[in-house]
């Protein structure tokens, strides 16, 4: 077997966030070296506290560290109480939390973890992107050792907090900026791939035939951002988003992508936060600075997410 992929998954927990480090933590083919976290859909010492929980929970072995509290350079939009409750992860109920902070500054274990790697290291991100982006602008020499930047952001299509923007590029316009012209490998799974998973009643009940203490939580998670889901956007089931991410990296073939030049727009108008995707090639000198994903098979990415539930402890 080839060396596992080694993996940093900066996130703010959130019930989607929640699960792509669940199908992360105990697949073979990575080696999970840290979780970071920033501010996004909670306060960053919510959705740290949720990173916690979920690490002890399951028996993640990994550093947590606290990231960003704000964006790079303008206040971003509020949090997403509306989805994922007063707590970020609404829903569950964890045992009292024992698993200890480590001390450093997300941006910090980032930039140290990189530098002493002896091989490159695969950056997910599946919240805002300030973290990513104060680390390159704080220590360029990251730069070679990132193997890939694996987002969840953006849209080539509509947005979902404003009719241009996506909620994660928009929380940090500036940084996703950074992240997207720093010139290692991008691939974006953007809305337009992540609203066509979303997790109906049916595979909520697939998944509670998985008789382990991640198919168990799964449950618990869906149960509520299902619901908030439906009375925010009426949908049936909330869609799974940052689990796209690791779907990706699992199986690459689950995921259509096309390589596209891709910028963020910063200008604070209407349309800031909107990740302009080039499409059809319309900007014929631009560098294909993305791979953007344009198409999932919803079937394989399900089967995908029951493997990941399966490979925890039984209850």
């Amino acid at each position: 077997m080839s060396e596992k992929r080694r993996l940093i998954i900066d996130c703010d927990p959130g019930h989607d966030d929640a699960v792509a480090v669940i199908m992360a933590a105990r697949n073979p083919k990575f080696e999970l070296l840290g979780i970071t976290t920033v501010r996004g859909n909670q306060t960053v010492d919510k959705v740290t506290t949720n990173a916690l929980n979920l690490c002890q929970y399951l028996d993640i072995d990994v550093p947590v560290c606290k990231g960003m509290t704000r964006p790079m350079v303008r206040e971003g939009p509020p949090v997403e109480e509306r989805l994922h409750g007063e707590t970020g992860l609404d829903g569950p109920v964890f045992p009292p939390l024992t698993k200890k902070l480590d001390p450093r500054h997300g941006v910090d274990f980032i930039i140290e973890t990189l530098l002493a790697s002896d091989r490159p290291v695969t950056l997910v991100p599946t919240g805002a992107l300030t973290n990513i982006g104060m680390a390159i602008r704080k220590e360029p020499k990251i730069l070679p050792k990132i193997e890939e930047i694996v987002l969840m952001g953006g849209s080539y299509q509509h947005g979902n907090v404003t009719p241009a923007a996506e909620f994660n590029i928009l929380v940090d316009a500036e940084a996703a900026h950074i992240v997207f012209s720093c010139g290692r490998p991008v691939a974006m799974m953007g809305l337009d791939i992540t609203r066509q998973v979303l997790c109906h009643p049916g595979i909520v009940d697939r998944m509670r035939q998985v008789k382990t203490k991640a198919g168990k939580l799964f449950v618990e998670l869906m149960e509520y951002f299902s619901m908030t889901q439906k009375r925010v956007f009426g949908w049936e089931g909330g869609p799974l988003h940052d689990p796209t991410t690791m779907a990706y990296l699992i199986d690459p073939d689950c995921i259509e992508t096309r390589e596209m030049n891709v910028q963020i727009d910063i200008t604070g108008g209407p349309s800031h936060g909107r990740t302009n995707c080039d499409f059809f090639g319309l900007l014929k000198e631009a560098p294909k600075n993305a791979k953007v994903a344009i198409g999932i098979n919803v079937e394989r990415f399900w089967d995908i997410v029951e493997e990941s539930l399966k490979m925890y402890d039984p209850l």
